[in-house]
């Protein structure tokens, strides 16, 4: 009988109809009292799917600029001399039903010295208008490495918020330029960009391997592309993507699994295969693991704009 005068407390607690000289004489009341605490009861339950439930993302790769074919003996460590591999510039879109909107690296502009040598070029916050994208709507940027391909154009999305690993922008800002420093592939001009970003409170430093920066969407390191770069795991809803980025160059790479060339490609070329493998074990699929410069991409995956394919 307590127990019974409890449960009718709690009714009586969370504003249900309740006789409270005699709880059980009215039968109505109480089968109607029974029935809201079971509706409430189905909608408290169903609370925690609805507010951490997984986002649903889509990813883009976007071409901004094309180098030409390059050989593969400069791509992939023995790779055959007479064989070559055309190569794209891309940056990676990822859209969430949360609303955010994330580049996977910015690209590069025509103000770098060697970007004038580039034969097809569109610049990257251009290149967003075939989604009807514009750069303010970017959220967030997600680079890989501090390459001036993949961070000099930064600067074309001013609301994004920066993510790098804390180690490669160290290194990039820092020891790159002292003796003996390996600074091959970055500008002056882009420590420059990122180290005014950083103090205007725009750029987050992640802090090693495994790291979630959105639900979903997840940061691992080992390649060693530079000093420690990174690559993104995205979880679309039934598939697991890995944009690898520059962590693989070129499908040749992943399907051989041989690394870049020490030093042109990596700091460190058994951590480069190492990586490759351990994508390998992430991503649902194979197919799902994307390179970052192998014109072969916009032939694997549906093509919905003209220089845009959609990984799926």
């Amino acid at each position: 009988m307590g127990q019974m005068h409890e449960c009718w407390k709690l009714f009586h607690y969370l504003g249900f109809p309740v006789n409270p000289i005699n709880p059980g004489s009215d039968n109505t009341i109480r089968k109607k009292s029974i029935h809201m605490l079971r509706s409430l009861l189905f909608s408290v339950a169903l609370i925690p799917s609805v507010l951490f439930s997984q986002p649903e993302y889509h990813i883009y790769a976007i071409k901004f600029a094309s180098p030409g074919r390059r050989p593969l003996s400069e791509l992939a460590s023995g790779g055959p001399q007479k064989d070559s591999v055309n190569l794209f510039f891309m940056t990676w879109l990822i859209t969430g039903n949360n609303g955010k909107k994330i580049l996977v690296d910015a690209g590069f502009t025509r103000d770098l010295d060697w970007a004038s040598q580039i034969p097809w070029f569109t610049r990257p916050d251009s290149a967003l208008s075939e989604m009807n994208i514009k750069p303010e709507e970017i959220s967030d940027i997600i680079l890989t490495h501090p390459h001036a391909d993949h961070i000099n154009g930064i600067s074309l999305f001013p609301k994004a918020h920066i993510w790098i690993q804390k180690e490669d922008y160290g290194y990039f800002v820092g020891q790159a330029w002292q003796t003996n420093g390996q600074n091959g592939g970055f500008e002056k001009k882009d420590v420059n960009t990122i180290v005014k970003q950083n103090m205007a409170g725009m750029v987050t430093l992640v802090d090693g391997d495994n790291q979630e920066l959105f639900p979903g969407i997840t940061v691992y390191t080992g390649s060693r592309h530079t000093y420690n770069s990174q690559f993104v795991l995205v979880q679309t809803g039934s598939d697991k993507v890995v944009i690898a980025s520059d962590n693989i160059w070129v499908y040749y790479n992943l399907d051989h699994l041989i690394s870049s060339p020490y030093m042109a490609g990596t700091f460190d070329t058994v951590a480069y295969v190492r990586s490759m493998q351990r994508m390998k074990t992430l991503a649902s699929d194979v197919k799902y693991i994307i390179p970052g410069h192998d014109s072969d991409i916009f032939k694997r995956f549906p093509l919905i704009k003209p220089d845009v394919v959609q990984i799926r």
